[in-house]
């Protein structure tokens, strides 16, 4: 990122991951105010631990509908949406598969295929009813529970970057633990680099120059477990209730949203390179990075970034559709 000295940086852990905000000002309160917004939207969203509102959707399941915010209203909608779409990748209601899998965490395992079975009945999106009336949110069948991890980060990225241009900053960065958004564009604009698949922490294969956009990277490398030589990792598919199995390690987006950037890694990843850069021919707004398993980096276009390789062993290649 930026390495002008006239950036500040500030940090906190949140959300389970480091925070990182920039600011061409040196303002500890401004920072605060941005750290106390980030930690009141996790209080709403998080599932993993009680009280929040999407907790209390997941405890009435089955029972009767929750009235919720209409910032939480109206992430479960978007989410839904994505959810809907043909074929997709992208399940708010998979829930259930996430706790029973458990990668990333104490406990995780195998679960036996009539175990990925049950849990698949319910994990249908169009059970998840909605009523825009009173923003309530009724999930029909016991069990049931919905996950917004996958695009949280995205929608309080987004909110950072709003509440700042409130605040009159022109400049800015937030890091949400890989969901980056930029506010603005410094001389040069802001770096982001793109960490090598299961390379140490600070290795990197190429670097993405933006102004004014999101970037959000999805990985099998972020949090994933080994089995009889057979590694697991965290992105499921929906469809199967396995993990994505096809031929990535990860997906970069680019786009003006952060949110958007969360639901496309996910689309896009349920793809593949070949269908993902078709996919996107049709949104001009939208661009993506994919990094695959033979060591090949695709870019769907180049139209509002700039990469560079930094990591020979790999290859760069435009869009193949």
């Amino acid at each position: 990122m930026s390495t002008d000295p006239r950036v500040y940086s500030y940090s906190a852990v949140l959300m389970g991951s480091p925070i990182l905000l920039k600011l061409f000002s040196h303002n500890e309160t401004l920072a605060s105010r941005v750290f106390r917004l980030i930690k009141q939207y996790e209080n709403l969203l998080t599932v993993n631990r009680t009280p929040s509102q999407v907790m209390d959707i997941n405890h009435a399941a089955g029972k009767h509908p929750v009235s919720v915010s209409r910032p939480v209203y109206e992430l479960i909608r978007c989410a839904k949406a994505a959810s809907l779409l043909e074929n997709s990748a992208f399940n708010l209601a998979i829930g259930p598969l996430v706790k029973r899998w458990k990668i990333g965490f104490q406990g995780d395992s195998v679960p036996p295929e009539s175990e990925i079975q049950t849990l698949l009945a319910i994990t249908d999106p169009t059970q998840v009813l909605l009523d825009d009336a009173d923003c309530s949110v009724f999930l029909t069948r016991p069990g049931m529970e919905i996950d917004l991890g996958a695009i949280a980060k995205g929608f309080i990225a987004d909110r950072v970057r709003d509440f700042l241009r409130q605040e009159g900053e022109t400049l800015g960065l937030i890091n949400l633990g890989g969901n980056i958004q930029t506010l603005g564009a410094p001389e040069g604009g802001w770096a982001v680099g793109l960490k090598k698949p299961f390379g140490a922490a600070e290795e990197l294969i190429g670097s993405l120059v933006v102004e004014n956009k999101s970037v959000v990277t999805s990985g099998t490398y972020e949090r994933f477990f080994e089995r009889d030589g057979k590694r697991y990792h965290h992105i499921l598919d929906p469809r199967s209730g396995y993990p994505l199995d096809n031929e990535l390690d990860s997906v970069t987006i680019i786009s003006n949203d952060s949110l958007n950037g969360d639901i496309w890694t996910t689309l896009i990843y349920g793809m593949g390179v070949e269908k993902g850069c078709a996919a996107l021919r049709a949104r001009p707004d939208i661009e993506a990075v994919f990094v695959t398993r033979s060591g090949e980096i695709v870019t769907s276009s180049q139209r509002h970034f700039r990469f560079t390789l930094l990591d020979n062993r790999y290859r760069l290649t435009g869009n193949i559709a």
